[in-house]
Formats: C-alpha cells, structure tokens, sequence
C-alpha cells in the first residue's frame, strides 16, 4: 500500500520452510489465520475467553573498556551452520559511504494520533515522573498492518484507579489511519504505567501484551477477535513491584515465551523518601539512596501461568535497579543471553548455561563497566551487529555528563568499549538518553543510530530538563557523526523523549519510528529516506513461539553480508514491530542469499529478490 491508498504492486510473501523455493503471492490476513487453524490452549484460556466477544468491525480497505580484548574467553564454542559459509569479513571502516539520505516527517496528527503521556509532575520531585512511558507495535488482528499501544501516567499518588487516564489502543487502517479501539477493546489500563513487552505466550496465533507499573503489572490476553481480557492475577504475573522494561523470549529453550521483568527502586510515591538538594529544596533522590528490587524472571509453565525462577536460575544477583533489557544470543552459541542495563550500578549480562542457569559474565566480558571501569546510569539498549563481524553489539544510554556507551562484541574476545574511538563519546555527553535503536533507516547497507533524550530532574526550579533526540550514522572513517539537523524538523525540537519503537506502519519497505515523550504529543516519524535496495522478512514462528523471537537472519549479496536476530526487548520500556528490515545498499544482480538459523536451532537456505516483503515460515524438523 502506498502513502496515497493505492494499492502496491509489492505484496507479502510466503516461502515455507521444507518445501519449494517458489514464491506465492499470499493476502496477509488469510496466511495467518490458516497457520493457527483452530487452536485453543488449555482449559485455563478456555474460561478466561468467557470474557471476550466481538467488538472491532474486520478490516476494510479504502480505495571503549580499561582492560583491551586479549586472550580469548572460555566459554562455550559458537555453532557453526552446516552447508552455509558465515565468515563474515570485517567492514573496512575506512571505506567512502553515501552522503546520509535519512529524512523524517511528523505523521501523528495526519494519522489521528493525539496520546500524551502525562507523568503527574506535581512539583513534589517524585522519582517516578521521571522514568515512563513505552509503546509497544503488535498486530491486533493479524491483518498484516501494525497497530500501536501506549503507556500512560497519570497521578502516582492516588490510591485508586478511578478517574485516571488510560493508556490506549490504536489500530491500523491500511497506513493512512489510526483509529483508536481502546474501549471496544476492552483495554482498560489505569495503572501508572512505565513499559510495554508485546508476545503471543500462549499460543493462540495473536499478540498478547504485558504492561509493567509502579504498581502490579498487568497481562493483556487478546481474544482474537479485536479485545483483550486482563489475566495477570491468573497467570501469576502481577508482580506489586516498581517494574520498567520487560522482555519476551524463550529464556529455556522449551518452545515457548517466557517473560523477564527489570524491576527498579524501593520507593512509594504515596509515602516517598524526601531527597533536597543543597540550597534546601526538594530534588529527585538518587537512585543508590534508595533500596534495589530484584528483577522478575517468569518461566511459563505451559498452561498459561507462569512462576517467577529468577533466584534459582541465577539471575539478580545482586540486584541492580534495571531499567533496559536485551534477550539475544550474544555468544554465538544458538542460546539467549540476557543483558540487563541498571541504573548507577554494573551492567549484568547472564550467559545462558544450557543447562537452565545463567552466569553474570559482564565483568569477564567487558561490558558492566565503561572504559575508565565506572558503572554508569544505564536507561536504554540497542542491540546490532553494526560493524558487520556476526556477533551483537550493545549500545546503552547513560546519565547526562557520562557519555552512552558503544560495546563493540569482539567474539571470543569480549566487548570493547568504543565509544570515544568511534566518536561517540564528545556528543552524548551533555544528553540523557533513553530509547535507542541501531536501524537502517535510508538502506545503504550501513545502520543509523537513533536516541530518544530528556533529563530526569522536571523540578520547577530547574533549567529546561527538554533535549533534542540524537541521530548518527557512521562516517567515512568509520567514526559516528551526527546527521539529526539534516533529517527532518522533529530533530530540531526538545522533549522529555522516553521510549522509542520502530516499524514499517504503512508498508512502503522502510523503517518508521515512535517516540514517546513525557508530558508533549507522542511522535510517529513517517520515514522519507531516499532509500536503496532492501529486504523486509516477517518470521513465522512455532505455535508457542509465534514471532519466532531468537531466531537469526543472515543476508548476503556478492559484495555484503548482514545479520540481524529477532531479539527480546531492546529499546526502553518499548517493543518493535518483530519484522526485519535489512537495508542492501545498490545489490549486484536479482537475488540475495539467506541463511535463516531458526529458534530451535533449525538452518535453513534460500535465495529471494531483494525489495520486497518475504515471510518465512518454521517447521517441525522430521
């Protein structure tokens, strides 16, 4: 679909996996519905289903580290693919590229979105006005087109939810239109509320989501015909703690969707601990005067609950006030790490023993600590293969006057910290960043880096806590420079910007953007770019794992080779849409080559024609 209504001559794509390489054109909502014909899980989804009835119409188409790497690490071999070469040599960082052509328009209004996240700010320097909101892409109704939904604040000191705003759901008309469902969806969300994590847990073929708060957090159980149905007390996951960021992913290799929670401070913003600065005057705590909860680690226990083994797996220990999480293969070993990013203590990153235990190997690896081996004020994670050496990189954003930090994975040998090498240290130290994503916005084959900026001290008396976002793109020699000033007016202006989730809403093949700021209009950036060659692939997963969350894609062209993995969590407090976007730069011939190692460690091999949107389907090994 095109940005006028007119219908595109490019449609989804279905290669099934096993079968032959021939493309078939596939109308979206037809290819979903027959991958999950019928299913309904448990008895315990039976019941809570009762709650659930027809509400949406269907849809309608209108016409840099102190100790260097050194010797290798002992820990467990990365796998190698069979069949498959994925060396994947070094980029030439010094190699010319493109002048950037990343342009960006504000969209939300054209589109009829008007959330604010309100945080309450009440001039009583509350903690938790400083941390929320999220938003979260799923597809409601599996009509192939990306729908939105949004945290919201409100007034952290009440105790009840009556006449608190609600966060809200809008759906997705064809990319010219959101409409806003969230009272025929039944979504009634009036916790204050700080994040969004978007999965299928159980099963059903349709988007679930889990919304953390101050309070207990709550799990969205969709229907499957436009509502959702609250079930967090049934499945065990309303944990009362002060949760941000949650992350979906099979942590056990099981088949199915667990649920990690980072969960913050020890703080009642009904009773809070009153912090004042030296003139006398209240000012936000910092977090390291304030108690650690433990993070939350819930294992789905196949029957739609869950029961949260954290402490028995290894994980929080000790706790560190997370505020980001990552769940991606950072080893190379087939298995999902978990990188945790906490605010003013060490960076954890659990290494999955394949055995149901994790090992904290941040400290042996590299990436707890910068360069100068201080912890940092860690809020958001971008997580990529941005040098092109096939291991995930960590990007996490840091306090005002800490600069973020670029871990380059080095293999073997662990991360180095390449901030300052690649130029990224000078020009972040004066923000305080929260969401970032590494996306290849105008596809020449190299990633841009987008952070989403604000301060967290919203006093009265304070200067304007607003920033501008920042975006980068890597220059000739291989350094980070900022293009923000070149990309559109959005860059130009300040905000309290939070969370930051990206997809294609209206279908054009490039890479759209939320922003979510406290107490200004949420943005959608509608992508512009002068693009070139590209690829999008939307996985299909395993009926318990339906976006096929840890599987990883290799793209090869005769001059390139990338690679991405459909991770858990990422950004702040926020979910991408699950497709992924590789941009080819101008690709020699009609064909590109994938290697796609699924989530249960299948490999499959194919070619496709690059521009276009192909879908993948897993299967059953025989």
């Amino acid at each position: 679909m095109t940005r006028d209504g007119r219908g595109s001559e490019q449609g989804w794509w279905g290669i099934g996996m096993g079968r032959r390489l021939s493309v078939e054109r596939a109308e979206p909502c037809s290819v979903l519905a027959a991958t999950w014909p019928g299913l309904i899980l448990w008895g315990v989804l039976a019941v809570l289903c009762m709650g659930c009835d027809r509400s949406l119409p269907p849809s309608e188409d209108p016409g840099d580290r102190a100790s260097q790497p050194g010797s290798p690490l002992s820990t467990h071999p990365p796998q190698e693919s069979p069949g498959f070469d994925v060396a994947i040599p070094q980029l030439d960082t010094g190699s010319p590229k493109p002048v950037t052509s990343v342009r960006f328009t504000e969209w939300q209004e054209e589109l009829g979105i008007d959330h604010v996240y309100r945080n309450g700010q009440q001039g009583r320097a509350l903690l938790v006005e400083t941390i929320g909101g999220g938003c979260g892409w799923l597809d409601i109704d599996n009509d192939g087109w990306p729908d939105l939904v949004l945290n919201q604040g409100g007034d952290p000191t009440t105790t009840t939810r009556d006449g608190q705003p609600t966060d809200r759901l809008y759906r997705n008309r064809f990319g010219v239109h959101f409409d806003e469902v969230t009272v025929p969806a039944r979504f009634d969300e009036r916790d204050y509320s700080q994040g969004v994590a978007v999965g299928d847990y159980n099963g059903d073929g349709f988007d679930d989501f889990c919304i953390t708060n101050i309070d207990a957090n709550t799990l969205w159980m969709n229907c499957g015909d436009g509502t959702f149905y609250e079930v967090s007390q049934l499945a065990g996951v309303a944990d009362p703690r002060w949760s941000t960021s949650a992350a979906w992913a099979d942590i056990d290799r099981d088949g199915d969707l667990d649920l990690y929670v980072c969960n913050y401070c020890v703080y009642d913003p009904r009773n809070p601990q009153e912090c004042k600065d030296a003139a006398g005057y209240d000012t936000i705590c910092n977090p390291n005067m304030l108690g650690a909860w433990p993070d939350a680690c819930y294992i789905n226990a196949g029957d739609g609950t869950f029961r949260d083994e954290a402490a028995e797996r290894g994980l929080n220990r000790p706790p560190g006030r997370g505020l980001g999480v990552a769940i991606a293969d950072f080893t190379n070993d087939g298995w999902p790490d978990i990188y945790v990013a906490n605010d003013t203590t060490d960076n954890n990153l659990y290494v999955n023993g394949r055995d149901g235990h994790f090992v904290d190997e941040a400290p042996l690896r590299g990436c707890a600590v910068d360069r100068e081996g201080n912890p940092q004020g860690s809020m958001g994670l971008a997580v990529g293969d941005y040098d092109g050496n096939g291991w995930l990189d960590i990007y996490c954003t840091h306090y005002y006057e800490e600069s973020n930090t670029l871990y380059a994975n080095q293999g073997q040998f662990g991360f180095q910290d390449r901030t300052a090498l690649e130029g990224l240290h000078q020009p972040t130290l004066r923000y305080l960043g929260f969401g970032t994503v590494f996306a290849d916005f105008d596809a020449n084959g190299f990633p841009e880096l987008l952070v989403a900026n604000g301060h967290v001290d919203n006093s009265l008396r304070a200067a304007d806590p607003r920033m501008r976002p920042q975006l980068f793109t890597r220059g000739e020699s291989g350094r980070w420079v900022e293009i923000g000033s070149q990309a559109g007016g959005y860059f130009e202006k300040k905000f309290l910007g939070r969370g930051i989730g990206t997809a294609d809403f209206d279908q054009d093949g490039d890479l759209d953007v939320c922003v979510v700021h406290e107490n200004d209009p949420v943005s959608v950036l509608r992508n512009d770019s002068r693009r070139q060659d590209w690829l999008q692939i939307r996985l299909v997963g395993s009926p318990t794992n339906r976006r096929a969350i840890g599987t990883r894609v290799t793209v090869r062209t005769a001059l390139r080779t990338w690679m991405q993995e459909l991770m858990g969590g990422g950004s702040y407090a926020s979910s991408s849409d699950p497709g992924l976007h590789f941009g080819l730069g101008a690709v020699p011939g009609d064909q590109v080559r994938l290697q796609v190692r699924w989530f249960d460690g299948q490999v499959e091999e194919l070619e496709v024609t690059p521009n276009r949107q192909v879908v993948l389907r897993w299967a059953m090994a025989k």
